[in-house]
């Protein structure tokens, strides 16, 4: 069954000057806490997706308690790092699985309502997640910051990245994320300023 079978979620709650922030390979001590506080100074909600070993590493499931407690939304993002564009369903489902045993762990029994493929490697993997409830949560309006972590640059790419009605995609894990953080603040203070607003992915 082809990854297109499933329909992705690509557009923000609401009309006019809006976005759904999310962020993924989190939680990560060196720049969740700080992401949190910025966003909950604004009042902002957002879309985390987790990697299962980034919760279980020392001080994982603290920030990711947070994260839910300050009413961030969470999405699957496997138990690793691992391309899973190859795999096959019963060893996608087992991964997924037991990353839901993993969140489900560190915060109670909770929805997750989204999943996102690593690496945005679907293969079967939407439709394994469709099969367990979630709903896979598509890769659009990205700011490249795997690429580099240069501030201005991840500032133009955000600026570019961020269009009405789009999910914006940036990460809080998976390396060194604090020029992404910077680039976060300075472009969504700026738009606050100019009047959007900043909501959750629909069907959420």
């Amino acid at each position: 069954m082809p990854a297109t079978s499933v329909e992705h979620v690509r557009r923000a709650q609401g009309s006019g000057l809006v976005a759904a922030l999310t962020f993924d390979d989190g939680p990560d001590p060196r720049t969740t806490p700080a992401l949190l506080d910025f966003l909950a100074e604004h009042g902002i909600r957002a879309v985390f997706a987790v990697i299962g070993e980034c919760v279980l590493r020392p001080g994982g499931a603290d920030i990711l308690r947070r994260t839910v407690a300050e009413g961030h939304v969470l999405c699957s993002h496997s138990t690793s790092f691992a391309d899973m564009g190859d795999w096959p369903a019963d060893r996608v489902r087992a991964d997924l699985e037991e990353n839901a045993r993993i969140i489900r762990g560190a915060v109670g029994d909770i929805p997750i309502p989204f999943w996102r493929a690593p690496n945005g490697s679907w293969g079967v993997t939407a439709e394994v997640a469709a099969e367990l409830g979630m709903r896979p949560l598509a890769v659009t309006g990205t700011i490249l910051d795997w690429e580099t972590q240069d501030v201005p640059v991840l500032v133009d790419n955000l600026r570019a990245a961020m269009k009405p009605g789009q999910l914006v995609l940036a990460h809080d894990g998976g390396g060194d994320r604090r020029g992404t953080l910077a680039a976060v603040r300075e472009v969504v203070t700026e738009r606050l300023a100019a009047g959007w607003r900043f909501t959750l992915p629909e069907e959420c």
